[in-house]
């Protein structure tokens, strides 16, 4: 079996590294591109390539980084015992989720006031390690029935509309709720099917174990890969079940594209899941006998996501207050009640989308040298037990 000698799967950082750069190019987009402010980037109608695929190739982030945490969760789960990791998995839950009301919805608006406090991301990933903290005590093949049958399956619940029910906007439906008065819960990732794709990726974190050779393992995602992405086209083209975002025809192939590669993510369809994983099983598959300096680089934040995460978080919003004071918005236009998108007075500001690529350039290459440290220390100081919250 190919392993680093660090007892680290190589191919995994890379791929993590690799999606949380791209995350940043989105988040970048959000805070800095002139029309971001005006239309949403995969609007058929108003779209360009460029502005598309930014906004597209940001759509394999999360399911990746949920497929990855799972597997994550098998290879530490070897060395503890289940209630262990259980007990691990219950920890760092809650501790995400706490970070994600704090800390992170901080980073988006840098409003001490929390007038909206946004379950993202962060939230969603805390709240199915929780999940996962149970799931891991089922054999094997029921937690990948379990996984199908949720991922698969959950579709069948979006004819419910319970907008005004804060339980069933955490399972499943995005929406809002009012806390208090001034006080809005935005939940934009909803528990399902996201934890069931953490679950499926703890499945599949036993095929690194030793007993597993790495050929058998490369055909395996290869060919899982292609049937994910073969899915997604029959499942998206006929575009009827899980597909509640359906594809159009527009008066250009381009525009009839758009609406296609764009199938809904909140919560995650089917279609949008086969696209996404199916892509992530055939990187895994065809990757993980690739070394270079550019799989290093990528590998360096892949190793250290969740410090990375919020310092991405921090930097963006920071450079974008410095452009809007420097442009006339004033600094104190980013202090926002809102999604930043959604801010209809930052109508007017921001740059063009070239200018968008370079700002995100200068990010990653500016948080590069802090990464490439905190991975250093994790690594020479592995008895501190809080570096693995971190």
């Amino acid at each position: 079996m190919n392993q680093i000698k660090s007892n680290r799967i190589e191919s995994l950082d890379i791929l993590k590294g690799l999606v949380m750069v791209i995350m940043a190019l989105d988040h970048t987009r959000d805070y800095f591109h002139h029309d971001a402010f005006l239309f949403d980037p995969a609007d058929p109608i108003n779209t360009n390539v460029a502005l598309f695929f930014t906004r597209w190739i940001s759509h394999f982030c999360a399911p990746a980084f949920a497929f990855l945490a799972g597997m994550s969760a098998f290879l530490v789960g070897r060395r503890k015992s289940k209630n262990e990791l259980a007990s691990f998995l219950l920890k760092r839950g809650l501790w995400l989720m706490f970070i994600e009301i704090t800390i992170v919805c901080f980073a988006w608006r840098f409003n001490i006031h929390f007038p909206n406090i946004s379950l993202q991301v962060i939230w969603v990933l805390g709240l199915s390690m929780i999940c996962l903290a149970g799931i891991i005590y089922l054999p094997m093949k029921y937690i990948l029935a379990l996984s199908l049958v949720v991922i698969c399956g959950h579709n069948l619940l979006d004819t419910i509309n319970q907008s005004d029910n804060l339980f069933w906007l955490i399972l499943h439906q995005r929406g809002s709720f009012q806390l208090a008065e001034g006080v809005t819960l935005g939940v934009i990732y909803p528990l399902l099917p996201w934890f069931a794709i953490m679950s499926l990726g703890y499945y599949f974190g036993s095929y690194y174990d030793s007993s597993v050779a790495a050929a058998k393992r490369q055909k395996l995602f290869t060919i899982l890969g292609l049937l994910g992405i073969a899915l997604f086209f029959i499942v998206r083209g006929v575009n009827d079940y899980g597909n509640y975002h359906p594809w159009s025809s527009y008066e250009t192939t381009a525009q009839t594209l758009y609406s296609f590669f764009d199938p809904a993510k909140y919560p995650p369809s089917l279609s949008f899941t086969l696209m996404t994983l199916g892509a992530t099983f055939l990187f895994l598959g065809t990757t993980e006998n690739i070394k270079n300096k550019v799989t290093d680089f990528f590998a360096v934040f892949g190793k250290v996501p969740f410090f990375y995460y919020i310092m991405h978080l921090y930097v963006i919003h920071l450079f974008a207050l410095t452009l809007s004071q420097v442009t006339g918005f004033g600094w104190d236009a980013m202090i926002l009640n809102q999604w930043v998108t959604s801010s209809k007075e930052l109508t007017g500001y921001g740059v063009n989308l070239w200018l968008v690529y370079l700002i995100w350039t200068s990010i990653i290459l500016l948080l590069y040298p802090f990464c490439k440290m905190f991975s250093d220390y994790k690594t020479t100081h592995k008895e501190k037990w809080w570096l693995s919250y971190l």
